[in-house]
């Protein structure tokens, strides 16, 4: 995220409101022996103690939006328009992609169910994207959130812009990601079944968020995958942590994504991919130059049991990607994934990627590394005492613990 004009209190003041009621409920607990405060009951002290409320949000975001429609309006993404012909070059004479750029969106990666056409008009992007960013602004003070999150700070203080695309698959025709294979949708059931004999949040080694774990930052290959405005995960909505470094030699082009820092070195030199039976985390890729347009093919992807690679794909994914110039503030990346052991067909996506101003800030993982502990901790002692997380399907059929 780009340019943070304020941070938010009410963070702050949530966590201490209930780390305090935490405390005052085992006190009580302890002490008196009555019944601790239900969820319910500390959702409501936590928004009784918010600096502000989910309705002044709302507000503040609604009187930003009239001001900042003109500029949405004049940075709406044409798909159809062509990119520069003569693209500024780096002294060895390749097209110079260099530079910072932001791999976060809101359109989704999908065309969502109620859209019939590949294409909105301009003014129909604009409204699908003040929908979009006005989900995203929506916070319940109650729940621990992220400031940007709070305000839709992502939509306007960054430079993602509305698409005319209604989802970024343009192949199938119909903007979906095609039907599993019967493989695919066996390893599914059996992974849902695994699920359901044990929570594998207790345990590291059957915990499948490779992201949690800071082994992987994700979104690294292919760099997007769409938006998901609305959405309560730090990784999702516009996205966070989503900016992305491109650097070039005359023979490697590298790209270090922010989130986790992640890096893929990709040779241009024409050397041959490593054995199959040499396997890496991003894959191995390999580059050439097509015209202006970078192609990168990369395969000999790893297994991540009990992850998965790419939207559930396997170690038989095979990735090409196309970064081109289309102006001096836009990249245009498109790319094909292939896996016969997970979809039936293969499928292609196309979006934008702006660029933004240096540098890439670290990437510490502080916070999944003390929250990845504690995570599995509470898990084994909800398994020891028989209760579920209040996420976990099963939950709704056990009985109401308020």
């Amino acid at each position: 995220m780009r340019h943070r004009a304020f941070v938010p209190s009410g963070t702050v003041t949530l966590v201490t409101l209930l780390l305090f009621v935490g405390a005052a409920a085992v006190v009580q607990a302890r002490g008196q022996a009555a019944q601790a405060p239900s969820r319910a009951q500390v959702a409501e002290a936590a928004r009784k103690a918010s600096p502000h409320s989910a309705d002044d949000a709302m507000e503040y975001w609604k009187g930003e939006i009239a001001k900042r429609l003109a500029e949405a309006t004049a940075r709406v993404y044409d798909p159809a328009r062509p990119p520069v012909p003569n693209p500024p070059r780096t002294p060895w004479g390749a097209p110079d992609i260099r530079g910072y750029f932001l791999t976060a969106m809101y359109t989704p990666l999908e065309r969502p169910d109620k859209v019939a056409k590949p294409l909105y008009t301009t003014e129909e992007a604009v409204n699908a994207f003040r929908f979009a960013t006005t989900a995203d602004a929506g916070v319940d003070p109650a729940t621990v959130h992220y400031d940007w999150k709070e305000f839709g700070m992502d939509a306007w203080q960054s430079p993602v812009r509305p698409n005319l695309r209604t989802g970024l698959i343009t192949d199938p025709a119909n903007g979906k990601i095609p039907a599993l294979t019967p493989d695919a949708q066996k390893r599914r059931a059996e992974a849902a079944a695994q699920r359901r004999q044990r929570d594998p949040q207790t345990g590291v080694q059957i915990f499948g968020n490779l992201y949690t774990r800071c082994v992987l930052g994700g979104g690294a290959a292919p760099l997007i995958d769409g938006g998901e405005p609305g959405s309560d995960s730090a990784a999702g909505a516009g996205g966070v942590t989503t900016e992305a470094q491109i650097f070039q030699t005359p023979d490697h082009v590298v790209i270090v994504q922010q989130r986790n820092t992640d890096v893929r070195i990709i040779p241009l030199d024409g050397r041959p991919h490593l054995p199959d039976s040499v396997r890496q985390w991003y894959g191995d890729p390999r580059g050439r130059w097509e015209g202006n347009t970078l192609v990168v093919e990369t395969t000999n992807f790893n297994d991540r049991g009990p992850a998965t690679n790419f939207l559930g794909s396997t170690d038989g994914l095979q990735l090409v990607e196309r970064f081109t110039i289309v102006d001096a503030n836009t990249l245009r990346y498109e790319y094909t994934v292939t896996d016969p052991k997970t979809w039936t067909r293969p499928w292609s996506v196309e979006a934008p990627l702006p660029r933004i101003d240096p540098p890439l800030y670290e990437f510490a993982c502080h916070e999944q590394n003390y929250g990845l502990i504690n995570l599995v901790m509470g898990a084994q002692i909800r398994a020891t005492e028989g209760l579920l997380d209040p996420r976990d399907p099963r939950a709704t059929q056990a009985a109401p613990r308020d």
